[in-house]
């Protein structure tokens, strides 16, 4: 805008927030494209195909990635996040808190079983690793807890069931999915979340002691 004379011009107007969006965006496609990596050759999948994927130079993921165990963390971290954030939305669009419950477990289940190569990553001395267990039940823990109680208030599972208890069988469920294709890790952890509901003898009370 022009100023009046004598009047000082009004200072610029700061850039608006889409180049940050665009970074974020950006950032996701580059970490999708390395999950996707991660889960067809494990995490020790060429950076070229990574940044093939993301249809980016190499020199980009190292820009914001200088060492592999700093894009391991972003995209464990990144898929964590989407299945945390993913609770509320579930719960407040499916038909029922246990039809919520369920398809928030079947994309905890595939969190689980596209880790290829990332539970010895884990198991490393690098220091990067060692605070990721921690991230992950704070971040999840909650969440699924919050839809165990919502399914619990409306009577369609079982009361008092807890969400480290319930996350650490599904986590015993898919340990080895890969390894053996006559085991399905998902049609177990269904037939364990169906298992959830109420003993018809308990219907009428959930809140009563099962013999």
């Amino acid at each position: 805008m022009v100023s009046n004379e004598g009047e000082s011009e009004s200072p610029p107007l700061p850039p608006p927030p889409r180049k940050r969006a665009d970074a974020r965006r950006n950032e996701e496609t580059l970490l999708e494209a390395a999950g996707a990596a991660f889960l067809a050759s494990g995490v020790d999948a060429p950076v070229r195909d990574i940044a093939a994927r993301a249809g980016v130079g190499i020199g980009t993921i190292y820009r914001h990635f200088p060492t592999r165990a700093d894009l391991i963390v972003a995209v464990y971290r990144h898929q964590v996040e989407a299945c945390a954030e993913a609770g509320p939305v579930l719960l407040a669009t499916s038909d029922t808190p246990h039809g919520a419950l369920a398809q928030w477990i079947d994309l905890f289940v595939d969190f689980l079983v596209t880790k290829q190569g990332l539970a010895e990553a884990l198991r490393s001395d690098d220091a990067a690793f060692q605070n990721l267990h921690s991230y992950f039940l704070d971040r999840l823990v909650p969440v699924c807890s919050g839809l165990l109680e919502a399914a619990a208030t409306a009577g369609q599972i079982l009361p008092r069931i807890g969400a480290y208890e319930l996350m650490r069988g599904v986590g015993n469920l898919c340990i080895g999915a890969g390894a053996d294709r006559r085991y399905n890790a998902r049609r177990m952890v269904e037939l364990l979340i169906a298992g959830l509901r109420p003993h018809p003898d308990t219907a009428a009370d959930p809140h009563a002691p099962r013999g």
